[in-house]
């Protein structure tokens, strides 16, 4: 029975990544459009080849050119006319300045006549980028922000402060051109200027929010970094249309619809789950509990983005997390937890999440691996890794946060 269970797991998994592909949205929001003078493209984020093949198709050699960035090893193939670079996330690197430096050379020189069409996905905080302080510090200040636990809202605010692209200022630099902006939501509530901190999007933040911030984390900047917090943002653009084509209440909608397939009754618990991941994972482990005598084949479904605040120095994400922590209070159960990042990649790892069953305990018991120690250490992949219990999908092309599912069979 533990074997059907991950089968099914594989299952929901294939079927609800599939389901959030961009290539129908960038169609959707593309076809049929009459885009006026020049057309130039702009392509930023995990999700980003894919998007920016998805119009390239639809539209032909009416893009002039286009420029995208997006993560390594997404790069999936050669699109004519478009310049590709691969950088890095989730800390941005010497090659997302350079994609970044691209992308502004291209839209340089536009008239009013012109367009932009600028597709950006979760991820572009990291891969488009052109910072107003050293790239160290920078890099230094995106790493402490990633380690407190500050959630992907505080971390943006900061973020957009540091940068020349970032709060609106990449509309602002495309001016007078139209700017057609088509977005793959990773953030809960699609708040559209914090999705990869709002490029082309007013900035509802403030420098109060962004002191208060830096307060909250104590974090280490110099004094021009700090200062640059104390200076605002676009509140208003003129020259953007906005469409978001995808978030994770898709995602979380295509589990549901495969968990009644394969035989589940579904409860979908919440499409804005924000906490620690060791937390959420004991959460579904606790709901499964409560359920285990109903004699009913459930399916709980979860999405959203946890939280990992670093205490260790392990290999890990934050979907490995919520898997492993689940572990122990499913232990003896016929029962399964898994949770996985829509964009093929949980952390710095090569995983896309995590799985765990009732045998994980006692398998990982067995070897001698203490669950508590492995998330203080923060080294799930590593212990998942010795039971079977790692997810590998490899790059999706996609990016719309995470889904996590407790499954229980009588």
């Amino acid at each position: 029975m533990i074997e059907l269970l991950r089968s099914h797991a594989d299952r929901i998994i294939r079927d609800s990544i599939a389901a959030v592909q961009p290539d129908a949205a960038v169609a959707r929001a593309v076809s049929g459009r009459e885009f006026p003078g020049r057309v130039l493209l702009v392509a930023a984020g995990k999700a980003a080849w894919q998007m920016a093949k998805a119009a390239s198709d639809c539209m032909g050699d009416r893009i002039e050119k286009g420029v995208v960035v997006t993560k390594y090893d997404h790069v999936m193939g050669p699109i004519a006319n478009f310049d590709c670079y691969e950088a890095g996330h989730p800390v941005p690197d010497e090659n997302s300045f350079k994609g970044t430096q691209a992308a502004l050379d291209l839209v340089s020189d536009l008239s009013e006549k012109d367009t932009v069409l600028f597709l950006l996905s979760g991820g572009g905080s990291a891969l488009f980028e052109k910072p107003l302080v050293k790239a160290e510090e920078l890099q230094d200040i995106t790493g402490q922000l990633l380690a407190c636990g500050a959630d992907i809202v505080e971390i943006n605010t900061i973020r957009k402060r540091l940068s020349q692209v970032k709060g609106g200022r990449f509309a602002q630099i495309c001016w007078p051109a139209h700017v057609e902006a088509v977005i793959l939501s990773d953030i809960l509530g699609d708040p559209l200027d914090m999705i990869a901190s709002g490029p082309a999007c007013p900035d509802s933040s403030t420098t109060e929010d962004a002191l208060r911030i830096a307060d909250k984390y104590q974090l280490r900047m110099s004094d021009e970094a700090r200062a640059l917090l104390n200076i605002e943002t676009p509140k208003t653009l003129e020259n953007v249309h906005t469409q978001i084509n995808g978030s994770v209440r898709e995602l979380c909608a295509a589990a549901e619809k495969t968990c009644i397939g394969l035989g589940y009754e579904p409860v979908m618990l919440t499409d804005q789950l924000c906490c620690q991941a060791k937390e959420a994972g004991s959460f579904m482990a606790s709901i499964l509990k409560t359920h285990a005598g109903s004699g009913k084949a459930l399916a709980f479904i979860a999405g959203g983005e946890t939280i990992v605040k670093l205490t260790g120095h392990g290999k890990g994400g934050r979907n490995q997390e919520l898997a492993l922590a689940a572990a122990v209070g499913i232990a003896g159960m016929n029962a399964a937890v898994f949770s996985v990042g829509s964009d093929g990649t949980d952390g710095p790892t090569d995983a896309a999440g995590g799985y765990t069953d009732g045998e994980t305990f006692s398998e990982l018991k067995a070897l001698g691996i203490t669950i508590d120690q492995v998330l203080q250490d923060n080294d799930a992949y590593h212990a998942l890794q010795k039971v079977n219990g790692l997810i590998m999908t490899g790059p999706t092309g996609t990016n719309v946060n995470d889904v996590a599912v407790a499954l229980i069979r009588p």
